[in-house]
């Protein structure tokens, strides 16, 4: 690209957290410089869950500009240690996920990351950590326990809680950041990113790789990504998350939901403008919030679907407009203008008198009857623009009736009266 050490440097700084250590990674760009060699650029994904959201896309956009600049990202499906369960950041046992569930998972995580890592065969390595921990005799396990001490396990903030609070801490979680680092050991990582909850277990990488007489990796930790509830971490079990196949309108007007003080932060992890950009547009005396949110959402938008063909999504557009900037419209003529969207999912129902709460599920707006009920009590259901608070409300379906849940979700129904 161009840029000298120095300038890759700071471009790879921006939204970091800590770098360990920063010496070494001038040293280690220096030296690919001059032998035209790739760097390895590891990071582990434990296929938990089968969803990426936008937290996750944080590191993914930091592998991305290493791979911008020549290195080879190595993407390491942790279906072996799954099983075991991350302890990081958790005050209790991580239940072990089963081997289907883990296979389920990582099937989907390909497709996903690709969406913000380059794929092509010299940038991207893709390794299941099972093709050597499943191998491990005994002997070598006990041998890579051997590198650490009790006391150094012990100095992981989650177990210091837990220790203090007199909870349980089961020997099978000792193994996981000795099994993490020996991936670093086996792909001969130079440098692994993660978030700060990743922090001891990368940073157990570097003394495991030493260990095994190879020169240690830099650490590159980044911040945990807060959700739109602007109090807790993006996460899909809280219910705050922004999925990276949210459809464009969902993901538009999620973006738009977040707090103004919380622009800076998703402007700066999620985006590629120039901090200075970012620094006019969250300044009031030089931005209008509104506008600088909206440009926000689009940016995020059409990172994600403004290649996509509009064929397989609810939104049309035509072939001079990009799907983020009709997002962008739709969402002024629904929450600003206070007009239904051009495109509302039509649902066909019996012609047969159904409870408010019932309706609501059948028309998929909601998961459960449970969330339905939910919705109405709060005054987050209307019928045709008239607020329902009843739950059992009895109501007759009609054509081209349309129902609302709070501000994003839409039915039409189509009466089949056969």
């Amino acid at each position: 690209m161009g840029q000298t050490i120095a300038e890759q440097i700071q471009m790879l700084k921006r939204g970091t957290v800590e770098i360990f250590r920063e010496g070494e990674l001038a040293d280690k760009l220096t030296g690919a410089a001059k032998t035209n060699r790739q760097l390895r650029i590891k990071l582990g994904l434990d296929p938990t869950s089968a969803d990426i959201h936008l937290g996750h896309t944080v590191v993914l956009r930091k592998m991305r500009q290493f791979q911008d600049l020549g290195h080879r990202a190595v993407l390491i499906i942790g279906d072996y240690t799954a099983r075991i369960g991350d302890p990081s950041g958790q005050d209790t046992t991580r239940p072990m996920l089963s081997p289907q569930q883990i296979e389920a998972n990582a099937k989907t995580y390909f497709n996903q990351a690709g969406k913000i890592l380059d794929t092509s065969d010299d940038k991207l390595e893709i390794r299941y950590n099972s093709e050597w921990l499943e191998k491990l005799t005994l002997i070598e396990l006990i041998q890579l326990a051997a590198k650490k001490t009790v006391a150094q396990m012990l100095q992981r903030d989650s177990f210091k809680l837990r220790l203090k609070a007199d909870e349980d801490i089961y020997a099978h979680e000792f193994l996981y950041p000795l099994m993490q680092g020996y991936d670093s050991v086996v792909v001969k990582s130079d440098i692994e990113l993660g978030g700060t909850d990743q922090t001891f277990n990368n940073l157990v990488g570097r003394d495991i790789q030493k260990a095994y007489g190879q020169n240690p990796q830099v650490v590159i930790t980044m911040p945990i990504l807060v959700g739109l509830d602007g109090k807790e971490k993006m996460s899909k079990s809280k219910g705050n998350y922004i999925g990276v196949t949210d459809e464009p309108n969902d993901m538009f007007g999620k973006v738009m939901s977040i707090s103004d003080e919380m622009m800076e932060n998703y402007f700066t992890l999620l985006t590629d403008l120039p901090a200075k950009k970012i620094s006019e547009l969250v300044n009031p005396e030089k931005s209008h919030p509104k506008q600088a949110k909206v440009r926000l959402a689009k940016t995020i938008v059409s990172q994600f679907w403004d290649k996509a063909s509009s064929d397989t999504l609810s939104i049309k557009v035509s072939d001079t407009v990009t799907i983020s900037d009709a997002v962008a419209v739709e969402f002024d003529r629904v929450f600003a203008q206070k007009q239904l969207p051009d495109n509302i999912q039509e649902v066909e129902i019996p012609a047969e008198t159904i409870i408010a709460s019932k309706l609501l599920v059948t028309c998929k707006l909601v998961p459960s009857s449970s969330e339905a009920k939910r919705m109405i009590k709060q005054g987050g259901c209307t019928i045709d623009s008239r607020k329902i608070s009843d739950p059992n409300k009895q109501i007759t379906p009609t054509n081209d009736m349309v129902i609302q849940v709070g501000k994003r979700k839409f039915a039409r129904l189509k009466v089949n009266k056969s």
